[in-house]
């Protein structure tokens, strides 16, 4: 009985498009953090200058600093929008399609 639910769940076309979506979304917020992390390893690699360089005259922290908190930040933010669409809008189709398909 699980086997042919499990297929049935599989063929539904509801249960495609959220593996779509979520495919895609994950697709998109891995390669936007992997840009950002890879983006500041190269910055680091090819132009030390640019984030050695003191935020304003006089001042001891650099560009780097910044810049490594917007990554972490980035981080933060991309995994919020995932949760947040998983909870919100993924969970509730799953439970949609549960529903629809063990009545069935």
């Amino acid at each position: 009985m699980a086997s042919e639910l499990t297929r049935r769940i599989q063929q539904n076309s509801q249960y495609q498009q959220l593996l779509k979506t979520r495919d895609t979304l994950g697709w998109f917020l891995t390669i936007l953090v992997f840009l950002a992390y890879y983006g500041f390893i190269l910055v680091i690699a090819f132009d030390k200058s640019l984030f050695a360089a003191p935020i304003a005259d006089g001042m001891t922290t650099t560009w780097g600093i910044p810049a490594g908190f917007g990554v972490i930040l980035l981080t933060i933010i991309v995994v919020a929008i995932y949760v947040n669409k998983a909870n919100r809008d993924f969970d509730r189709t799953v439970k949609e399609i549960l529903e629809k398909e063990v009545k069935s």
